[in-house]
């Protein structure tokens, strides 16, 4: 099973990866690894997936399928987000930290030494300390990387966008007075940039929460982030944590029960996707959703681990109705979370 976690870390650049795995019956729990639509692990010779390639090969949204009358589930693998940042002021700090905790890789770029320090003190998981030009001719953009700029001045603004504009990205950002802003445009446009994508800068940048403290402005432009990264509606897939974790405890023969919401209707906290793990002592890496949703799944889970007759679970739970209000699930919905213990 170390494998496939190994070969998701690798590819995981990759935008047509997937998991599928089997939810009921006596197939309950096989894995199947797809990375360019080609089966490249398959968990069990001659399996369920032996039969069925060619009907999954294709399938890139993240669901419940039903496939000769089996469940299984389509776990498209969605790549890392990137946050890439111009500049390392003041407002950059928060910006950096609430990048991390939204699960970003995040990259800056100042020529500043003093600040190219904090930028790394702050827990940037790089820091180029260069011109902005030649740095941002090391940056492997695609579409999900996120362009921040928040430079020092107009000038630099410029050299920042016109680099940028001509890179793949998800989003691109731009601080800055409405006088500053449009000079830059202006600029860019008299070298012949392209009017549409001019356009789709978002300056000014952030949701308009008349934000006016760093911590405010950094939370305004991670929220406009955000947004623009759920509005895609992708899977969440295996998340850096959740894989390194597995690969260090397999080796040490540590049981694990790694939970992962397969079904969703109505209002639920997390997406389907959405994964943790649940370890015999209670602890946990990850969370799908918290509260008493999340305990329900984990008490499951811990009776799985003292139940030698199998070895995966389906799991239903209801947020809707007189006992969830009781017990204060207020989302009112229904997930169904599928457990599999792994050692």
């Amino acid at each position: 099973m170390k494998d496939i976690y190994k070969l998701i870390l690798q590819n995981e650049k990759d935008p047509l990866s997937k998991v599928i795995t089997v939810l009921e019956g006596n197939q309950s729990g096989e894995k199947a690894l797809f990375i360019n639509r080609e089966l490249v692990y398959d968990s069990t010779k001659d399996g369920f997936f032996s039969n069925h390639r060619e009907t999954l090969r294709k399938e890139e949204e993240t669901k419940i399928l039903k496939i000769d009358k089996h469940r299984v589930f389509c776990d498209v693998l969605s790549p890392p987000k990137k946050l890439v940042i111009c500049g390392a002021g003041h407002v950059s700090m928060p910006i950096i930290q609430f990048g991390i905790m939204a699960d970003f890789s995040v990259t800056v770029i100042d020529d500043r030494v003093p600040f190219a320090d904090k930028a790394r003190k702050a827990g940037a998981h790089k820091v180029l300390c260069q011109d902005f030009k030649s740095a941002l001719k090391e940056i492997d953009s695609d579409e999900n990387t996120y362009f921040v700029i928040v430079t020092r001045g107009h000038r630099y603004d410029q050299i920042c966008l016109e680099m940028i504009i001509q890179k793949p990205n998800a989003y691109v950002g731009m601080i800055g007075s409405k006088m500053r802003v449009a000079k830059v445009k202006e600029e860019l446009l008299e070298k012949g940039a392209d009017q549409k994508i001019i356009e789709e800068i978002y300056t000014p940048i952030g949701l308009d929460i008349k934000a006016e403290t760093p911590v405010e402005i950094a939370i305004a432009i991670m929220g406009e982030i955000i947004l623009i990264k759920n509005r895609k509606k992708s899977g969440t897939g295996y998340s850096k944590e959740i894989v390194k974790e597995l690969l260090d405890m397999l080796p040490e023969k540590r049981a694990v029960v790694l939970a992962t919401i397969v079904s969703r209707k109505g209002s639920a906290p997390r997406e389907i996707g959405t994964k943790m793990l649940i370890y015999p002592d209670g602890g946990i890496v990850g969370t799908i959703g918290g509260g008493c949703a999340e305990s329900d799944v984990m008490f499951k889970a811990l009776n799985l681990f003292s139940d030698s007759s199998k070895n995966t679970e389906l799991v239903p739970v209801d947020m809707t109705g007189q006992d969830a209000e009781e017990d204060g699930m207020v989302c009112g919905g229904v997930i169904e979370v599928f457990l599999e213990k792994i050692s």
